[in-house]
Order: C-alpha cells, then structure tokens, then sequence
C-alpha cells in the first residue's frame, strides 16, 4: 500500500502515524533510531507490506497492469488502491479526509527533526502541494506516478500507467472493495487499535 493507506491502517497516536509512513523511508534495522512505538509502526508497515503482495485479489490486479510495465506493477497498484481509498474515504472513516491529512501534516511538521533526511526533504512538498487529497484525483495519481518515475535512475514508462487506470477502472475498484476490509481485519488482528486513526485522533 502507499502512504495514505499506511497512515490509515496505524494506530491512533503521532508516534504510530510516523512510525507506518516511514516504512517507506527507512531500511534495515531501527532498533536504536526511534522509540519504541515508532518502531512498532515501522514493522507494522512492513507486515503489511508483505501480506499485500501476497494477497490473491492484489495479484490479480498486477495481471492488469500493461506488460512494459508489469515490472513496476506492484508499485502502480499500491498507489492506484490509495486512489480508490481517497475517493471512498467517506466509507471507511468517520472523519473527512481533508481533517485527516490535516491532522497528518500537523503531526509530521511537528516531529520534523525525526524524519529521516528523505521525508524531511520532500515534507514542504507533501504539505503544500496536499499529496494525500491529491489521491482523489486523476490529475493527483498521474502526478504521483511521475514523481515515482523520476526517482528511477534507469529509463521507464511508470509515469504513464494513468493509462492502465483508466482502461481497467472498474476492476481495479472491485479489487480495492474486495481486498481493502481484509486488510483492516490483518492489521487489527496484529494490532489493537490499528485502523481506528482517521475515527480516533
């Protein structure tokens, strides 16, 4: 998953919200770099990391992914699923998603100094540009599959894989409505209070 469901999914405290965003920023171990419960966080991104590859209706969506691209497929669905949780935010959360990513962006600014230089970089640009909202939208998944793209030394095609979207819509979505609830019940089951952070903070 992509950094809007990671902070969906953790626990209903800043230190768990830091904690599953930096997953995606940290490698290797971190047992003498963050307290406990950002450590926590980090794992739990990571478990649910390796049960989203694994899962049936994840992998199918991957065969839908053009095959010039199908090497980055496991990227591109990440992103295209944080896609359909923005814009069936209302569904899952008993709060609106601009008060969530809000209350995100509080959070972060806040505990700048423990960011890892990488997010620290790129956090003004997260924040201004409101890359979480931006998910709702097309124009926002095409910015981010560029941005992605960018960062990849060698020549790629990810950043045109809105095509893949708008071909496929309708089954990427049935695939999101059906993977997403088993997702929540993994994450509670590894956590108490996991899932309840856009109802809780």
């Amino acid at each position: 998953m992509n950094y809007l469901a990671h902070l969906f999914l953790s626990a209903p405290t800043p230190e768990s919200l830091i904690g599953n965003l930096l997953g995606d920023f940290v490698k290797g171990s971190v047992k003498h770099l963050y307290t406990e419960e950002i450590r926590r966080g980090i794992d739990l991104h990571r478990k649910i990391d390796i049960y989203t590859d694994s899962h049936d209706v994840v992998r199918s969506s991957k065969s839908f992914i053009h095959p010039d691209r199908r090497k980055f497929a496991g990227i591109i669905i990440d992103i295209f699923y944080d896609h359909f949780l923005a814009k069936n935010w209302r569904e899952y959360s008993k709060v609106s998603l601009p008060e969530f990513t809000n209350y995100v962006y509080q959070v972060l600014e806040a505990n700048r100094n423990t960011l890892p230089d990488s997010l620290q970089r790129i956090l003004p640009h997260l924040i201004v540009e409101d890359w979480l909202t931006s998910y709702r939208e097309f124009s926002g998944i095409d910015r981010t599959l560029k941005r992605m793209s960018a960062r990849i030394k060698r020549a790629n095609n990810l950043g045109d894989a809105i095509e893949d979207l708008q071909t496929n819509y309708q089954q990427f979505e049935s695939d999101f409505r059906a993977f997403f609830p088993d997702l929540i019940d993994y994450t509670k089951s590894m956590t108490v209070g996991a899932g309840e952070t856009a109802q809780s903070y």
